[in-house]
């Protein structure tokens, strides 16, 4: 086998194993950001949160995105991106399931803000 028939073979099994989990992964993760829009349509009525309670909460998640997606990069590569890129999803998952128990705004800015830092090293991770 020469080392262009290893690379083409190399190149087709990444293509078709990852490709596709990282499509769907990628597309969960623009749901999950655009998914508060939708939410507030109901949830400020419900909860009778104010525009400034729900642009804080929205906005409060890339805090926590910002703040720990470099460190989050960093420990990746210190316990491998198997392991890493797990957490990830598991704790993302945890965190937005917790959302639907939201009810104050406090702990509506608590989750946001655990959602960007949950998420937070996805995007470079991948």
């Amino acid at each position: 086998m020469d080392i262009l028939q290893l690379e083409r073979s190399t190149t087709k099994k990444v293509t078709l194993r990852l490709i596709p989990f990282l499509f769907l992964c990628f597309t969960i993760s623009i749901l999950d950001r655009v998914n508060i829009g939708f939410a507030a349509l109901q949830m400020n009525q419900d909860l009778g949160f104010s525009n400034a309670v729900f642009g804080f909460g929205a906005g409060i998640f890339f805090l926590g995105y910002f703040l720990l997606e470099v460190p989050g990069s960093a420990i990746m590569t210190k316990i491998g991106p198997r392991k890493w890129i797990s957490r990830i999803m598991v704790t993302w998952a945890i965190i937005a399931i917790f959302m639907a128990f939201v009810k104050t705004p406090m702990q509506f800015y608590t989750a946001r803000f655990l959602l960007g830092v949950a998420e937070a090293s996805f995007y470079p991770c991948m």
